[in-house]
């Protein structure tokens, strides 16, 4: 494997910085991108159908931000955007953001698609690499930089009279590949267009479009950009993680730290390549330190059918917080920590969840116990008694659930197979009839 062909990303040199000892203390304001960024990940994109009932779910979790298309690239996403204003489907509180590149003949489609919108953000780019610049582009620096600026005067005239909230978000497109110097100096040319106050921010979108460094790396980035860019308090910054490298999350986590107040991502995760920042695990994340994660996350399992329907993907058992499989454990040990664990909760009628291996309680999500502890010929005494106590109300002695347990792991290993919790309960009757 060649390796000397690759390059290490730079880090930002002789930079004091401020967030490794900053703690989060509330959720940032989220903006889901399933209906655009997600959606152009699929092998069969969304009819307007499916959008609107993905629309929906993500309204009933919480979403105050969601890019719903991407409105001059096709006819579906023009529609739909139509749909929801047209039929006046989004709440007030929810502002619908769409996104557009730097030419002026999608702009002005993407406005007509916005037209008589209650609350839009009208999200700009165009990319800033300096390879991009070079080769794909052909352009000098200037010339880069006007078009960002003409591209933000042209959508400012066109949406002046718009009688709704109008929001103007833009995003160097490729930040995680641009020189730092030329990231701050396109985004602040493109601010003074705006002219943002504190009653009217604007939002600058700081995305890894694609991720190529440490998260370290991006929160310094980040908090960089926070203490040169124009206007501060009159910012938004919003950051834009993928999973390329399979740290988004910890990057998306870092860059709040930095000073993010917004993260864009799907629901788990899905987008091109390793796709997006997985708004579900970094919600969760947040959650399980003990603040309030503002999505409702008691129905995921409810958002998780809907997503595996309309996206045709499957969420992995294994997934943080929300895989079918991440209550389970098998092994002896870690039963016998879970039942005593659980024991102490409700014995002590403890108000703080420290149960070994269980990061939440399952009940916040809506599921039960009985898929915690799952009994197989690795599963020892804890399981087997776990098993009896829960669900029968049985508390056997340490003699008893020796006992016990050894005839479930010889039950097991006979039939080379995992035991059901009815098989389980049969079993404890008949040793005791």
């Amino acid at each position: 494997m060649s390796f000397k062909k690759y390059k290490q990303y730079p880090i930002v040199q002789n930079f004091p910085r401020k967030w490794p000892d900053k703690q989060i203390t509330q959720a940032p304001i989220y903006c889901s991108v399933d209906l655009r960024d997600g959606n152009q990940a699929l092998i069969n994109p969304l009819s307007v159908e499916q959008k609107l009932e993905y629309f929906h779910t993500l309204v009933k979790m919480g979403f105050k931000q969601i890019e719903v298309s991407y409105p001059s690239a096709s006819d579906t996403d023009f529609s739909f955007t139509r749909k929801l204003i047209e039929e006046n489907l989004v709440p007030d509180d929810v502002a619908i953001q769409v996104l557009i590149p730097a030419k002026k003949e999608w702009i002005k489609k993407s406005v007509e698609a916005m037209s008589g919108v209650k609350n839009g953000i009208f999200h700009l780019y165009n990319p800033t690499n300096e390879f991009q610049r070079r080769v794909v582009f052909q352009k000098s620096d200037e010339e880069i930089i006007s078009m960002a600026v003409e591209s933000m005067k042209y959508l400012v005239e066109l949406t002046k009279d718009f009688k709704g909230n109008v929001t103007y978000q833009y995003s160097p497109e490729s930040f995680s590949q641009t020189d730092l110097e030329f990231a701050v100096k396109i985004c602040n040319e493109v601010i003074n267009v705006v002219k943002p106050t504190i009653d009217k921010k604007m939002i600058i979108n700081l995305p890894n479009t694609l991720e190529a460094c440490t998260a370290n790396v991006y929160a310094d980035r980040i908090e960089w950009m926070c203490e040169n860019l124009h206007h501060r308090e009159a910012l938004i910054i919003s950051v834009h993680p993928h999973n390329d490298r399979g740290t988004s999350v910890a990057s998306a986590e870092l860059a709040v730290l930095a000073g993010a107040d917004k993260v864009e991502g799907t629901l788990f995760g899905n987008g091109e390549r390793a796709g997006n920042l997985d708004l579900v695990n970094f919600a969760f994340n947040i959650y399980s330190q003990g603040i309030d994660a503002k999505l409702d996350l008691s129905i995921i399992d409810e958002v998780k059918a809907m997503y595996e329907e309309k996206t045709g993907l499957i969420v992995h058992p294994r997934h943080p917080f929300v895989g079918d499989m991440i209550f389970t454990a098998f092994s002896g040990g870690h039963q016998d920590a879970i039942k005593k664990g659980m024991d102490f909760y409700r014995t002590q009628n403890s108000q703080e969840w420290n149960v070994p291996y269980l990061p939440i309680d399952p009940k916040d999500i809506k599921r039960g116990y009985e898929k915690v502890i799952r009994v197989n010929s690795q599963s020892g005494k804890g399981g087997a008694s776990f098993i009896i106590s829960e669900f029968l109300g049985v508390n056997m002695s340490k003699d008893e659930a020796i006992k016990f347990g050894l005839v479930i792991k010889d039950e097991s290993d006979k039939l080379k197979r995992e035991l059901e919790k009815e098989e389980i309960i049969e079993l404890y009757k008949k040793l005791n009839s």
